[in-house]
């Protein structure tokens, strides 16, 4: 994703397939610039906003008020010094309720990618001396730093990297398997301290290889999700001149595949001549993509979302929810024998009413599986059904 404030507004905006099925809500304000949002599966009622310079708050899902403390308060450790760098991710563990333990992604001074540990005692601060820097990459341009995070269902903790940035990965990272850059890591933090490789990676054997990477050819990954309900991996892959990207793969399945870049943007193999080889012969091709334009369909940076498992939201049931960021567009589908299938716009219905555009680097789901809209201006809102 690209975190400039370039806006491409068609002239299509407000039209929309799906009339009254969902609406937004306004359920608070006055965030500096947040990119991330969520909460653990344990607490109900909270949901944690994340600001792009290093703070973490908590908002009261039923006030719409935030803790007079944030959660966590980093910012004096964390850079930005491009609009992609900052603290981008957070993880909480899967007994968050039990040990306090939770997971960071933030750029520290020279730009390199910190993954990072904390304790929170009370689950309302953080003591920040209680950091524990469990993996660290260098990020060799300020852009395409992924910042994603997440636990999956196995228990191990997921990274999703992007290809350490300029254009078109002229160090080739994404189709290097000696780096972690442009890849899908995974690992064992179920330890007190550190982390191990777990033996279930599919390179743990080889010498050439990071022992991390599960699956490589990943560009910029601006947000990924798990299904909570078929622990299906959603990949929303930001591209470079022409497509946008979102894949879908069982977590069981994912192990050596390749996602194609740089051999592959979109669904589309890139000249040869230009990267230096073929496409990969174990590639996965995405589900959906759309090109680059000002269209109803079209756009410039996508954000990954979400498959709605909430209970409040009768009809939407297993579709997933995503976005575009620079010509901000919001937009779902639901997959039907591996295929993508029934398209539909919500722009119209789910784009405040305020008369000002959102800008959404994130969508978030509650510990419920309700689903929420961020705005990178400050605010926050809850999806809901729409009015017939």
């Amino acid at each position: 994703m690209s975190l400039s404030r370039t806006l491409i507004v068609c002239s299509l905006l407000f039209c929309s397939l799906a009339h009254g099925q969902l609406a937004t809500e306004l359920l608070a304000k006055g965030f500096e610039r947040p990119v991330w949002a969520g909460a653990p599966r344990s607490v109900k009622d909270k949901l944690w906003v994340m600001e792009q310079a290093g703070t973490v708050w908590i908002l009261d899902l039923k006030t719409g008020q935030r803790s007079e403390k944030p959660f966590l308060k980093i910012n004096e450790v964390v850079t930005r010094k491009g609009n992609e760098q900052g603290l981008l991710g957070l993880a909480f563990a899967p007994d968050f309720d039990k040990t306090g333990r939770y997971y960071v992604n933030y750029n520290k001074e020279n730009g390199d990618t910190l993954i990072v540990r904390f304790v929170s005692k009370d689950g309302l601060t953080t003591n920040v001396e209680s950091a524990e820097v469990i993996l660290e990459y260098d990020q060799p341009f300020s852009n395409h730093n992924g910042g994603w995070l997440e636990f999956g269902p196995d228990g191990f903790l997921y990274i999703a990297t992007g290809d350490g940035g300029s254009g078109n990965d002229p160090k080739n990272f994404a189709q290097d398997m000696s780096s972690p850059l442009g890849k899908v890591l995974r690992l064992d933090v179920s330890g007190e301290k550190g982390y191990k490789v777990p033996t279930t990676n599919p390179y743990v054997n080889d010498k050439d290889v990071h022992p991390l990477i599960v699956a490589s050819g990943l560009r910029n990954p601006w947000r990924c999700s798990f299904d909570r309900k078929t622990g299906d991996f959603w990949i929303a892959d930001v591209g470079q001149n022409h497509w946008e990207e979102i894949n879908v793969i069982n977590l069981k399945e994912l192990s050596k595949k390749n996602f194609g870049w740089r051999l592959r943007e979109g669904d589309i193999e890139t000249p040869a001549k230009s990267v230096g080889g073929d496409s990969p012969s174990n590639h996965v091709e995405p589900v959906y993509v759309y090109k680059h334009g000002s269209g109803p369909t079209e756009g410039l940076s996508v954000t990954g979302g979400y498959v709605y498992r909430g209970s409040k939201i009768l009809g939407f049931e297993g579709r997933y929810l995503f976005a575009d960021y620079q010509n901000p567009r919001i937009w779902s589908f639901i997959m039907k024998g591996g295929k993508a299938e029934d398209f539909k716009d919500h722009t119209s219905e789910l784009q405040p009413k305020s008369g000002r555009i959102a800008l959404i680097p994130a969508f978030a789901e509650d510990a419920s599986g309700e689903l929420y809209l961020v705005d990178l201006s400050g605010a926050v809102y809850r999806i809901v059904k729409g009015k017939d």
